[in-house]
């Protein structure tokens, strides 16, 4: 039996779960006040995923850059491989909140959207 400790990110209670597991499968989950605690634990500890935050390069915009998100979560393993795509993108301005800047994040099938608007100079 292995234990791991975590603090719940689901909500602005931040309660600290106690995860078991069992040769990597968890058998319970104690601490959460609510189900999303428990889910959290649960997908925390057996497959971790995460939302990408980062900028990329804008030309001719009253920015040098925007910034963008994963328009939902991924793998935490793939984050490198999301970051490192995200440092070859120049986009032409105009952009808007909510442009597709890639379609297809580390081979995730997750796009990266704009999340700031950019006008052209």
């Amino acid at each position: 039996m292995e234990e791991r400790k975590l603090i719940c990110i689901n909500c602005p209670l931040g309660c600290s779960l106690t995860v078991t597991l069992n040769g990597g499968e968890v058998t319970g989950v104690t601490g959460n006040t609510c189900p999303r605690g428990e889910a959290y634990g649960r997908k925390e500890c057996t497959h971790p995923t995460r939302i990408v935050t980062s900028t990329v390069r804008v030309k001719d915009g009253t920015l040098p850059v925007v910034s963008v998100k994963t328009a939902s979560d991924i793998p935490r393993e793939k984050m490198e491989e999301c970051a490192a795509q995200l440092k070859t993108i120049v986009v032409s301005a105009p952009v808007h909140i909510g442009d597709i800047i890639l379609e297809n994040s580390a081979g995730c099938g997750v796009p990266i959207i704009a999340t700031k608007n950019v006008e052209r100079k």
